[in-house]
């Protein structure tokens, strides 16, 4: 049985359960598209039976260089962009202590740290000088090998690994995550003798964190990928079975959006109240606007960390433009246990809440916080968690990738292609004068100076 649990309550006053239920036969067809694939970008649904069909031999695989990876380092750099690294943060970062990065030295799992997600001359060199002295891995991440971020911290890593540990040593510790036979990093791998996992041919980078993608670097970090998989097993069973849009949280959620889109509501705001959580809402920002934003239309996915943007946000989303809605995710039992100690003095007037868990006053902050928003016209939706733990954050992931994958077909867009990605793409390469773009690079040239 799945834990998690979605609540509309807060969007009553908004729309309606008349209006819900008139969706029922759009979610019938959109949900058969999905399971039959046939909708737009049909060669890449591979996520919606990935969770039941790993098999057992590429776990044991993973489990295996994972327990290699930390007998020899320290560190292990992810390099990446995109879904090729911020799945696997996001999971990593929920499930750690949030100063597990002050504390590595002490831990008995690699630091998990992470490259190709920018450009940054200086964050580039200041990785480098602090692998100077550490034992360290790299797990590269790319279908083609080819995405600038990526392949150039990558080639940057690769010369510091060689000239630190010899070339023949260095191959032992890349470990390239990439297509099945083709493509400039699989070349490398095969010319190398880089161990090499596969990304699936039908699964997108940004559904791809329940693929050797998400689940080496996971795995690595100390956590346990075979529960992560048995909770988003569990929830893929759950949404398949359940026809009902009042029984199917994934359907719920995309119909509910939808309904609060065509009433204005164009940006949807994620709150976690739980610090380890804001990669999860990074990674859920990805995997939204790569997956609506097209045809000029989609809702914006933001996100803010409560309380602390209460004092900044805050008053935007109280009181700004009213074209806001709200997805809180709510955490309901924290791992640790403190409570706020009596003062004699009470020059702060906090006594009144001595003797109460942090975590009870954290939840009426956001009790508190979700009714002024709805009454300041900023519908609400809350999806509780009863804890933090590897099932419950693979259910988490297979059901927003469902509902995103729905979502996008009411929008009547290609939830699994990217095309505006490619603009800035073409620009850089003009600019940067690769070869191949001369006439691009004349054009560009030309336009800068008019």
């Amino acid at each position: 049985m799945i834990q998690l649990k979605l609540k509309i309550d807060n969007t009553r006053g908004f729309i309606s359960e008349n209006e819900i239920k008139l969706f029922q036969a759009e979610i019938d067809l959109q949900r058969k598209k999905v399971y039959e694939k046939t909708g737009a970008g049909n060669d890449f649904l591979g996520w919606v039976d990935l969770p039941a069909r790993i098999n057992e031999e590429l776990l044991k695989s993973i489990e295996s260089d994972a327990a290699k990876i930390k007998s020899n380092s320290d560190v292990v750099v992810v390099t990446g962009i995109g879904g090729s690294y911020l799945g696997a943060r996001a999971v990593i970062e929920a499930l750690s202590s949030n100063f597990y990065q002050a504390q590595h030295e002490k831990n008995e799992n690699p630091l998990v740290v992470y490259a190709g997600q920018n450009i940054s001359e200086d964050y580039m060199s200041e990785l480098l000088d602090f692998l100077d002295d550490k034992n360290y891995s790299i797990i590269v991440i790319s279908k083609s090998g080819t995405t600038t971020e990526p392949a150039i911290a990558f080639r940057l890593l690769r010369k510091h690994l060689e000239e630190k540990y010899g070339e023949d040593v260095a191959a032992g510790r890349i470990f390239a995550i990439t297509d099945a036979s083709r493509g400039a990093l699989k070349t490398l791998a095969n010319n190398k003798s880089y161990k090499s996992y596969v990304i699936p041919d039908d699964v997108g980078g940004r559904y791809s964190v329940l693929t050797p993608v998400g689940l080496l670097p996971i795995a690595v970090a100390g956590f346990d990928i075979r529960k992560l998989l048995k909770g988003a097993c569990q929830m893929q069973e759950f949404l398949a079975r359940e026809d009902s849009v009042f029984e199917n949280p994934a359907a719920l959620y995309a119909v509910v959006r939808n309904i609060l889109y065509r009433k204005g509501k164009t940006t949807e705001v994620m709150a976690c109240y739980t610090p380890n959580m804001m990669y999860f809402t990074e990674w859920w920002k990805q995997l939204y606007g790569e997956s609506e934003g097209k045809d000029q239309k989609g809702i914006f996915p933001a996100g803010v960390n409560f309380t602390a943007d209460l004092h900044s946000m805050g008053q935007y989303i109280q009181d700004g433009m009213r074209n806001l809605f709200e997805t809180v995710v709510r955490v309901e039992n924290p791992q640790r246990k403190l409570e706020i100690p009596h003062d004699e003095d009470n020059l702060d007037g906090l006594n009144f809440l001595a003797g109460k868990r942090l975590s009870y006053v954290n939840k009426m902050a956001e009790t508190g916080t979700i009714l002024a928003h709805v009454d300041g016209e900023v519908p609400n939706l809350e999806i509780i968690l009863p804890s933090i733990n590897e099932k419950i954050l693979g259910e988490l992931i297979y059901f927003f990738e469902m509902a995103c994958a729905i979502s996008g077909y009411i929008l009547e867009v290609n939830p699994f292609d990217q095309p505006g990605v490619e603009a800035y793409k073409m620009n850089m390469f003009a600019l940067l004068e690769k070869p191949g773009f001369e006439k691009e690079t004349a054009t560009i040239r030309k336009r800068m100076t008019e």
